[in-house]
């Protein structure tokens, strides 16, 4: 025997509910990249690189400490020392970095959350683009910094030293100085917004490639990733 069903009138018809997932996951790009951006604020506070220095001199050694915005801790020391071989002050290096800090680090945070909220889905990649150059730029500016400082000794210093290039990242060894140099705090909340940023694109191709404007998308996202579709629920 066969049951019958008969449909249901369209009139008590209930309509299918609109997934929620997208807009969820959107959210969760928008979570991401505010977190991003916080955490590339965040840095400008701290210092992103330390070197310390011992010699027989300075048993306890001598440690500095660098930030986006200038140099702190003994640096007093240092310059008398460097004074000694033919080397320019601390202060001298990176003074335009140094100005552009604030509004560099702002325009990263900035441009980070614009382009994953509005760009639209085939631009989505260009926020990694100041999230990386952030910290290597960093790394390469400091670098090339020590490279200058070491390279440019004043021949009529009270020391006849040699040319030389500071050790950036590890171990190394100036004159009578053992010298350690590594990334600080300010480096890794960098570090960190790039892994959030990272995270934050994977989110976000991932929904774009279920969106059903992807085909027809164009330099920006008509949703900014959080705005329900035209016309549906969340």
């Amino acid at each position: 025997m066969s049951v019958h069903i008969a449909p249901v009138p369209e009139a008590f018809q209930v309509a299918t509910p609109v997934v929620a997932g997208p807009r969820r996951a959107g959210l969760v790009v928008a979570a991401l990249a505010v977190a991003g951006a916080l955490a590339f604020a965040g840095s400008l506070f701290l210092p992103w690189w330390n070197f310390h220095m011992v010699a027989p001199q300075y048993p306890q050694g001598l440690d500095v400490q660098i930030s986006l915005t200038g140099v702190t801790g003994a640096v007093s020391e240092v310059d008398i020392l460097n004074h000694y071989v033919g080397m320019r002050s601390l202060s001298d290096a990176a003074t335009f970095e140094r100005s552009i800090a604030t509004w560099a680090v702002a325009t990263v945070s900035l441009s980070v959350m614009a382009v994953l909220l509005a760009a639209g889905r085939k631009l989505a990649w260009v926020a990694l683009l100041p999230a990386v150059a952030l910290p290597i730029g960093f790394v390469a500016d400091v670098a090339g910094w020590m490279w200058v400082f070491g390279h440019s000794l004043d021949p009529r210093a009270p020391i006849n030293f040699p040319e030389f290039t500071p050790i950036v990242l590890g171990p190394g060894m100036v004159g009578q100085f053992h010298t350690w140099a590594w990334p600080t705090w300010g480096f890794g909340l960098a570090v960190l917004g790039l892994v959030l940023v990272i995270v934050a694109e994977r989110v976000r191709a991932r929904v774009c490639r279920n969106c059903a404007r992807a085909s027809t998308c164009g330099a920006t996202c008509p949703r900014l990733m959080v705005l329900p579709e035209r016309g549906a629920g969340a």
